[in-house]
């Protein structure tokens, strides 16, 4: 683990933290700075920067855990949903580089918005345009 990831910390006990959640291979608890009310962070307990660099089974773990506790997050808020989002790199405003999953209970009416929202003003790409940009990502998708 990183001496220097604050969600390390967190992880090893050095850092106090709101536990709702935890198993071998993932860790759940309340964000310092939620959105709304029971904003959870959903963590895998290894040090990983970005959602393509975990392996595989923390992966499954990570997700499985996010499936396991996302109801009930909304259930003990009142929420009937929520909005799940992970921030995968500096550029896209991943703040601790250690990858995990928000989990934000949410309301009619509570402002939040939708997370397409997160890229400003949409752009409508032609026919030829996405056609070209799907072509790109099969192509690297490929023998993976």
């Amino acid at each position: 683990m990183a001496d220097h990831c604050i969600f390390c910390a967190i992880v090893e006990g050095k850092i106090p933290s709101h536990k709702v959640y935890e198993d071998e291979k993932t860790l759940a608890f309340l964000d310092i700075h939620p959105s709304a009310p029971g904003h959870t962070l959903v963590i895998p307990k290894a040090h990983i920067t970005r959602v393509e660099d975990l392996p595989e089974e923390d992966a499954r773990h990570l997700f499985a855990a996010l499936h396991k506790i996302v109801g009930r997050i909304q259930e003990a808020m009142g929420a009937p949903a929520s909005t799940i989002g992970i921030n995968n790199g500096r550029e896209s405003g991943q703040e601790v580089p250690h990858v995990h999953i928000h989990v934000i209970p949410r309301n009619r009416g509570d402002r939040g918005g939708m997370i397409q929202g997160v890229s400003g003003s949409p752009q409508r790409l032609n026919d030829e345009e996405m056609a070209r940009i799907a072509k790109e990502i099969r192509e690297r998708i490929k023998g993976v």
